[in-house]
């Protein structure tokens, strides 16, 4: 009798593209920083709020006026919405999709949170370009996740 010779189908790996590399790493890092800086301004506030008074005086900085007169627990708000973006990247990381759609309520939050938090009548520029590249060039990434 003339056994069938079975090949194991070859499962294939998912390459994790460069730029989804780079930019995923930006945001580790940037991210990153982001919550332990806003972690600590909540958890410290009274002292960010005269080191911040000292430099509206020495260097006459109008958006650090605007944070030391805003509520403590924005840091902390900022500091959850960074975790998620960070969750995101970490799920692109793994080439999966749901980590883009994360990341992308996400860096939405982070251009809103201000306008709650301190009443502003729209999102900063800089916010909204920074936001709207890194989602772009996640997005251009979304083939090659699962």
């Amino acid at each position: 009798m003339e056994e069938l010779q079975q090949t194991p189908l070859q499962e294939t790996k998912l390459q994790r593209p460069g730029l989804l590399t780079v930019i995923c790493i930006l945001t580790f890092v940037g991210s990153g920083m982001n919550v332990i800086s806003s972690l600590v301004i909540f958890f410290f506030f009274d002292a960010f709020k005269i080191v911040a008074a000292s430099l509206v005086k020495s260097f006459n900085i109008p958006e650090m006026e605007m944070l030391i007169e805003g509520p403590s627990i924005f840091f902390a708000a900022s500091a959850l919405i960074y975790a998620g973006a960070i969750t995101g990247a970490l799920l692109m990381w793994q080439l999966r999709k749901l980590g883009f759609h994360i990341y992308t309520v996400s860096q939405i939050l982070l251009v809103i949170a201000p306008m709650y938090f301190f009443k502003l009548p729209g999102p900063g520029v800089m916010d909204i370009l920074l936001a709207g590249v890194f989602i772009l060039l996640y997005s251009m990434n979304l083939k090659s996740m699962s």
